[in-house]
């Protein structure tokens, strides 16, 4: 064999154990564990081995496939080997956390064993995931975590290092119903003020020094000064996990994912949806990241349903739509989920000082965009948006959506806001009628992060941030129109606010996964204004 041959074998088996040949969907990090583990979920562990086997021969260190290895093997009541795969997924990197969160009944055969109880007791932590900041205020928070048991849960809280003169929570419970989550409530803490807390399960501090710190929102309706990251499009990419650390590197006062946060594409497997969000929420990367940076989330089709997938507007027809909802409540520390029971969606309003931000759902009661009169929003939901822009009296009002409003974005689909352009002149119009000012537009869906302006003869154009590569392999080209484009390396955006001066302002800076600042824009608050 010569030389030429031999090393282009060792490129194509290099490429292979990596991403570089996996551009297309069918072959990407996100899809091959789910496409392995699909099987062994319907009942044919074999198949999932034969997967697996395929992958291993040409990367023999492929985490997902030696996890869903040892998952499938223990199915086959073959407890020896799966034992033997466990041991080498932890060799190469698997937290021990993905054993212990699950999915657990796929995974009792092998955590049922002798071996896993030894390396649980030994290396074991009763916190698998989390903890996850959220719901933050000028004078409280919420933290969420799993547990590896059902136990007590309460957070500690105190502006000394040492967690001296600390404030605590309420005792909660982590519940296996819930899949062993619990968010416990501090308050009574002051505005814009620096805190380190640590969380306490069945009475055992869990963390270790240093603690993860939070910090409180200045006085609602106040001037200041603070950022907000945003962002989707974030499969699961282990070379790219990255991203979270170079995001935790801004402080940041909020996190936003606007959709296509895990990529499920799963609605009636709910172990499916497990097994996605697991991945993510075992990376250390990403717990540093949702330890200490306020996190928001809502959906978009791939989290939700299908590709370019849609709801409908019955509550709970299809019968999956009720389920997948309660998934997704389990995994995020939202303030709410649409109107609750009565209205489930995921759809909610906070504010950071004179800032209010309004997450909108656009898939739970979205119609099919051919229809009659198509609306992606549903009238509950329209009814209380423009029921909070008439009441806000923010320096500026955030609407995040999970695809783009500008119609350009995704060519001729009517996935985006394209589809539903009545509904959103319905909105502009509400804006223009009621003299809103200060309304800034962010979206995501597409993978890349573009900068769009719609103008509007009788008011102020409106500006679209979009960001939606956060750690995607897979890119979209920029579309003619935009202002700017870029999709050269995974990216999110950040969203810097100055409401303290007399003209306030709002710059939108896109950043890349190195860190490194690509674009600028810079609006003043009178550039939005009639």
């Amino acid at each position: 064999m010569s030389k030429l041959i031999r090393g282009s074998i060792v490129l194509l088996l290099t490429l292979i154990a990596t991403d570089a040949c996996f551009a297309q969907p069918k072959g990407q990090t996100k899809r091959i564990g789910q496409r392995q583990i699909r099987l062994t979920i319907d009942g044919d562990p074999a198949a999932a081995v034969k997967l697996c086997q395929k992958m291993l021969e040409v990367a023999p260190n492929h985490v997902e496939s030696l996890y869903n290895m040892a998952v499938a093997l223990g199915q086959l009541g073959r407890e020896k080997e799966a034992v033997a795969y466990m041991n080498r997924a932890l060799a190469a990197g698997l937290p021990l956390g993905r054993l212990v969160a699950g999915p657990r009944e796929l995974l009792e055969p092998l955590t049922d064993t002798d071996e896993f109880a030894k390396l649980a007791a030994e290396q074991g932590s009763p916190l698998v995931h989390g903890p996850m900041l959220g719901c933050v205020t000028d004078r409280g928070a919420k933290i969420w975590v799993r547990t590896a048991e059902e136990m007590s849960v309460q957070v500690v809280v105190s502006t000394a290092v040492d967690l001296s003169q600390a404030i605590r929570s309420a005792t909660v419970f982590s519940d296996q119903k819930y899949d062993y989550t619990a968010i416990a409530e501090v308050s009574s803490l002051q505005p814009d003020t620096l805190y380190y807390y640590d969380i306490v399960l069945d009475g055992k501090p869990t963390l270790s020094r240093p603690f993860p710190s939070l910090k409180t929102y200045p006085r609602e309706g106040e001037a200041a000064r603070f950022q907000v990251g945003f962002g989707g499009g974030a499969g699961y990419t282990p070379k790219y996990e990255r991203m979270w650390t170079t995001i935790a590197s801004h402080k940041l006062a909020a996190f936003l994912f606007l959709g296509d946060n895990v990529y499920i594409d799963d609605p009636k497997r709910p172990d499916m949806q497990h097994y996605t969000y697991y991945r993510r929420q075992s990376r250390e990367e990403y717990r540093r990241l949702v330890a200490t940076t306020p996190i928001y989330s809502i959906w978009d089709d791939h989290d939700f349903c299908t590709d370019d997938g849609h709801g409908g507007p019955d509550v709970r027809k299809p019968e999956w739509k009720v389920p997948v909802w309660q998934v997704f409540k389990n995994n995020w520390n939202n303030p709410a989920y649409g109107d609750g029971r009565r209205r489930p969606g995921c759809w909610f309003k906070f504010s950071i000082g004179d800032v209010d931000f309004f997450l909108l759902d656009g898939r739970y009661y979205r119609t099919n965009p051919k229809d009659a009169k198509p609306s992606m929003l549903g009238p509950v939901q329209k009814k209380w948006l423009l029921k909070e822009l008439r009441h806000s009296r923010a320096t500026f009002k955030v609407l995040a959506s999970p695809v783009p409003w500008v119609f350009e974005a995704k060519g001729k689909s009517l996935d985006t806001w394209n589809g539903y352009r009545d509904e959103r002149h319905e909105i502009f119009a509400a804006l223009e009628k009621g003299k809103i000012e200060g309304v800034i537009l962010i979206s995501a869906d597409r993978h890349r992060s573009d900068v769009w302006r719609i103008d509007r003869p009788e008011a102020y154009p409106l500006y679209e941030f979009e960001s939606s590569r956060l750690s995607n392999v897979h890119t979209h080209g920029p579309m003619k129109g935009s202002l700017f484009s870029y999709n050269a390396k995974c990216s999110f955006g950040q969203l810097d606010f100055d409401t303290t001066s007399a003209d306030p302002s709002i710059s939108y800076n896109i950043y890349n996964i190195d860190n490194e600042l690509i674009h600028t824009v810079e609006l003043k608050k009178s550039q939005l204004s009639y």
